[in-house]
Parts: structure tokens; sequence; C-alpha cells
């Protein structure tokens, strides 16, 4: 049966709290607030714009929804789908935790794995589309998801007295990328530098800035697996020409000891991909761009983008330690 609109249009996501970090201040030479997406209902942004799409596709009646993603797009997509009352499929890359997977089995939704890595889970969720004509919920590559993560910047504007002088965010896809730079041009702060973190080993955006031309990974090496997308979208590497956006990549150890960090300094467990934003912050990289002219000196604030905590757990961290021979 097809999902009948809902009379109630109200966003699925929450205004998430804005606050500033002392620790992160003293981290990074600079007033430092956190914009806390890793208390949204799914843990995560990507409920801004997952659910602004699922919205939009059940106006219109579907069947089904169909979203590939080992972690915080299933989960958005999940959580919205229950809400909506339609029926959804979530395809995982085999790296994807047995937590997460029980997770989305949990909220309803129908789980299929398929593949190593992100890429080879969205192939199989276009065929399911192509052959029973069900709706794609793409974690990233949409205009609605974009217009619905550009909420976030309007939150920014609505609680911070001054623009600050530039946003850190981390870059799976591009997406989140993508709205924030949709949320600068709409309130008009479209001069705020953006800084964009990666890890090697899931570094396309860097990759494809480099060469002028989207890149594909050949394959993601890197432990932020919710940044493991071996092409970024198209629209990434435009928002770049639009707007200053300053690429930064950082070891996956740097990542994970900014975590364990995170989580004594703000008491606030995150992953990874979360972990390569505020590894910048903690790792001097702001001070070091602006001693190269590519960042303003001095800088009266910066908000780093916490995008999510959803797929990981105290154990988790220390395996992580243990395999980077953090311990």
């Amino acid at each position: 049966m097809a999902a009948q609109p809902s009379r109630d249009q109200k966003p699925f996501h929450i205004v998430s709290p804005i606050l500033e970090s002392l620790p992160l201040s003293k981290a990074a030479g600079t007033k430092v607030y956190m914009k806390l997406e890793n208390v949204q209902p799914t843990g995560s942004f990507k409920i801004r714009g997952i659910g602004h799409l699922c919205q939009e596709a059940a106006k219109k009646g579907c069947s089904r929804f169909v979203c590939a993603s080992g972690g915080n797009a299933g989960l958005a997509a999940a959580y919205v789908a229950q809400k909506l009352g339609v029926p959804v499929t979530i395809v995982v890359p085999s790296s994807t935790g047995p937590g997460t997977v029980r997770r989305l089995q949990e909220m309803g939704a129908e789980v299929e794995v398929s593949g190593q890595v992100w890429d080879d889970a969205n192939r199989r969720a276009l065929e399911l589309v192509e052959t029973k004509g069900w709706v794609s919920i793409h974690p990233f590559d949409h205009p609605l998801v974009w217009q619905g993560h550009s909420s976030l910047v309007q939150e920014l504007k609505d609680s911070l007295e001054t623009k600050p002088d530039a946003i850190v965010l981390a870059v799976g896809g591009g997406g989140l990328l993508a709205g924030v730079v949709a949320g600068l041009w709409q309130v008009g702060w479209q001069d705020i530098p953006i800084i964009a973190a990666e890890t090697w080993g899931a570094h396309s955006l860097h990759a494809a800035l480099e060469a002028g031309r989207l890149i594909t990974l050949p394959d993601i090496t890197s432990v932020a697996k919710c940044l493991g997308a071996k092409t970024v979208a198209a629209r990434a590497l435009e928002c770049a020409r639009e707007c200053q956006v300053i690429s930064q990549v950082v070891e996956d150890a740097d990542a994970v000891r900014a975590v364990e960090q995170f989580l004594e300094d703000e008491r606030m467990l995150v992953q990874p991909a979360c972990g390569a934003a505020l590894a910048l912050l903690y790792t001097g990289r702001l001070q070091r761009l602006q001693r190269e002219g590519r960042l303003r000196a001095p800088l009266a604030s910066v908000v780093v983008v916490v995008c999510g905590g959803s797929s990981i757990h105290p154990a988790q961290l220390r395996a992580l330690k243990g395999q980077l021979g953090l311990e």
C-alpha cells in the first residue's frame, strides 16, 4: 500500500544545542562552539536531510524506501520510515557492525548485506530500485538531502550573536558540506570558510580537489567507515568553487585520539568520522592554517559540527585504539 501524505509535516530533526567548549577553545586558540548533531533522534545530522527526502517521497506516494548505508543514513531512513509507516530496506556493506544491524532491525527495517564497502551496497540498492520500482533514499547525493541539512546553518544564525569566522566539519560523501554551503548562501554567510576534514583512506574530496575532477579511491582503508564513499558527490566539488573550502586530511590515529580526548573533555562518545573534524582542533591545524595565511588571524570564533555518535560504543573505541597501536 502506498504511503499517505501526513498532515503533520513537522521535520523529524530537533534544533540541536550549540555550546561553547572550553577545552576545544584552549586547544584551537580561539572560541569554539559545538553544534551537537550527535544528540539528534538517530544520533547524527543525517536525520535532517534524510527526513526531508523521505517526507517528500511519501507525499508522492511510494511503496518502499531503499537506502544503502552502513550507519547514520540507514538509521535515519529506518527511523523516518517507521514514523511515516513506509516499509524500508537498508542495504549495508559487510563492514557494518552487528550492533547497527540490530538497531536497524529493531526499527522495523529489512536489512540486506551486500559487498564490503558502501559503494558495493549502493550498487545493490540501485538494482532493487530499478527492478521493483521502490524509491531510492540516497545517503548524501540528492538536492532534497542538501536542503534538509541546510537547516543547520539557519539554527546557527538564530543562536549565535555574531557569525563565526570558520566552520569545521567532516566530509564523507559530501552531503553535509553541500547542505552547509546551501545554508550559508541562504543566510548571507557565504564568505565563511569551511574547513573540511577527512581521514587518509577515505579522502575522496581531497583527492578530487587536488585533481580538479572527481576521483574514485581504489578502496576505503580508513577506520572512519562513515566517511567511506570512494567517490565524493559531484556537488561537493562544485561547493569548493562556490565557497572557500579548505581541505584537511588527518591520520586515523589522530581521529581516534580526538574521539578519546573529546570523551574526556565533553563526556560524549562520537565516531571516528566526527573525530576527524575534532582532530583539526586538537592538533593545532587551525593555527597552522593561520600561519600559512589560509585562515584569517586572529579568529574570533569557529563552529565545529559534532556530526554523530550513533555507531560507536566504548568497546569499539578500545578495539580501534588497539588496532592503531594507541594502547
